[in-house]
């Protein structure tokens, strides 16, 4: 069996493709979920990609990757990476290694997305390349 890699997405990232587009890019999450798949079996892994709206969510499945034994989580909080001590809390709390999916780059934009709080608790952060972000964090999952 395929080592497994949780891919979660917070808010917002279900409308990917249509909204900012000039931030995003025009790839949708299942553009990106079908890239991430295609890879992971290069790789000789196994991808369980999820999206929620819900903060308490993307904790229990955090909770879920280490009981499942994932090899790793790739986490793309959207604004929650910079307001939710809950979320930081729960990377800090499992063993798993996360890390840290950006699709644009936080440190380009506005100033209150300059402060991760996943980024403080996240094995690594890979962010500013578009959709390829989630593939070289995968890479990344693959190599720890």
């Amino acid at each position: 069996m395929p080592d497994l890699i949780y891919v979660l997405n917070g808010p917002n990232l279900n409308l990917l493709g249509t909204r900012e587009p000039e931030v995003y890019g025009h790839d949708t999450l299942d553009d990106i979920a079908g890239r991430l798949d295609d890879h992971a079996r290069e790789l000789g892994l196994e991808v369980d990609l999820r999206q929620s709206n819900h903060e308490g969510h993307l904790i229990d499945w955090l909770h879920e990757a280490q009981a499942r034994g994932a090899r790793a989580v790739l986490l793309n909080a959207g604004g929650f990476t910079h307001t939710s001590v809950a979320l930081h809390d729960a990377v800090k709390a499992i063993a798993t290694p996360v890390i840290e999916v950006h699709l644009s780059n936080p440190h380009a934009r506005e100033p209150f997305r300059h402060v991760s709080l996943i980024g403080r608790a996240a094995r690594g952060t890979v962010a500013g390349f578009g959709a390829l972000s989630y593939l070289l964090a995968l890479e990344a999952a693959a190599r720890i």
